[in-house]
């Protein structure tokens, strides 16, 4: 990295605020090559920078990212929960060459609704992949998530996934067994209709609209601190919190930053640039790495009708060499990729 750009990079981490946040690691094309989250911006992005850089010599891949830098950008944020989510939206629209470990949505939890059931049930789930539910989320904290989840059951008498509701003679519904029907405040024989009553009021506090049953608790949290019954005021103070944190989650990122475009649309127009007689159902796409002509490694990310096959991503050490020469590791990569297909029988 050259000296000016140094200088230019501690002057820009000198100006950084202390607030949680998102930074983009750029390379001196412009692309964004590292995104990465924070608790507090300008203490972590320092450590980039800073004249030791522990960090470099520990991880080798690290090492050499610090020698692609020449520019970063930060988006602030509310809390560290909202960082962790808008990390990974941005990882998931740029793809970025050094977030090679990043997992993504696997860390976080929807709410699902399923409108099609007699008895609605709120579940919990890590992808949107019925189209005919409604979801809710994602949620950064899932032990909040959980205990707001048994609160709603408590507060509106709903079902969760473990509910097996029975049926009766007259149309009804019983929702729980004798013995956990006890703890809940509601009902346990209604109708479907009365259900949906319940049904639609826990929907609302998940949308945001809690400040009533909040100022309830509150008040009955006020009343039992000067009734001094402290253990039933700690008890609603741990309530509150959990549902405050779960209704104010985050505010609201585009969560399909990748685009809402058409994939069928998109392999066409591929089609038409490329001048291709039909469409291109898979693509394969090579990358080399390597630091300073050490470590040299390949990478291979591949594309079926237009979606990432993430099942098919695949990495290669470099074998034929040592030292710095992408072709020759390029062309070593993709013949034995498909020197192996093509003695396996398989088509490609």
């Amino acid at each position: 990295m050259p000296e000016a750009v140094k200088t230019q990079l501690k002057e820009k981490v000198r100006r950084l605020p202390h607030k949680p946040g998102v930074y983009q690691m750029k390379d001196r094309l412009g692309q964004i090559i590292y995104v990465g989250k924070a608790k507090d911006l300008k203490k972590r992005v320092s450590t980039y920078f800073q004249a030791s850089r522990k960090m470099a010599v520990a991880q080798p891949k690290v090492r050499a990212m610090l020698d692609l830098i020449h520019d970063f950008e930060i988006i602030i944020v509310k809390s560290e929960a909202e960082a962790l989510l808008l990390e990974g939206q941005l990882i998931k629209k740029f793809k970025p060459r050094y977030n090679t470990d990043f997992t993504d949505d696997k860390r976080f939890l929807l709410v699902r609704v399923d409108p099609r059931e007699a008895l609605p049930r709120f579940r919990l789930t890590r992808n949107r992949t019925d189209s005919n539910s409604r979801y809710y989320g994602p949620f950064a904290h899932s032990g909040h998530l959980r205990k707001t989840l048994a609160e709603l059951r408590r507060r509106f008498g709903i079902l969760l996934s473990d509910a097996a509701p029975v049926e009766l003679e007259d149309g009804r519904w019983r929702l729980y067994d004798d013995a956990r029907a006890e703890i809940y405040e509601h009902d346990n024989e209604i109708t479907a209709e009365a259900y949906t009553e319940r049904l639609q009021a826990a929907c609302e506090f998940l949308e945001g609209k809690a400040r009533e049953w909040l100022a309830e608790l509150k008040t009955e949290m006020k009343a039992a601190a000067e009734g001094r019954r402290y253990e039933e005021a700690a008890t609603l103070r741990d309530r509150i919190n959990a549902l405050e944190r779960t209704a104010s989650r985050t505010r609201k990122f585009e969560r399909n930053l990748v685009g809402t475009h058409n994939h069928r649309q998109v392999v066409k127009r591929l089609q038409a640039k490329l001048g291709l007689t039909q469409e291109p159902r898979r693509m394969e796409c090579f990358d080399i790495s390597h630091i300073s002509g050490s470590f040299c490694v390949a990478s291979m990310v591949a594309f079926k009708d237009g979606y990432p096959d993430r099942k098919s991503y695949r990495r290669f050490k470099i074998k034929s060499f040592v030292g710095n020469d992408d072709f020759r590791a390029m062309e070593e990569v993709v013949g034995r990729r498909y020197r192996r297909l093509a003695d396996e029988g398989k088509p490609f």
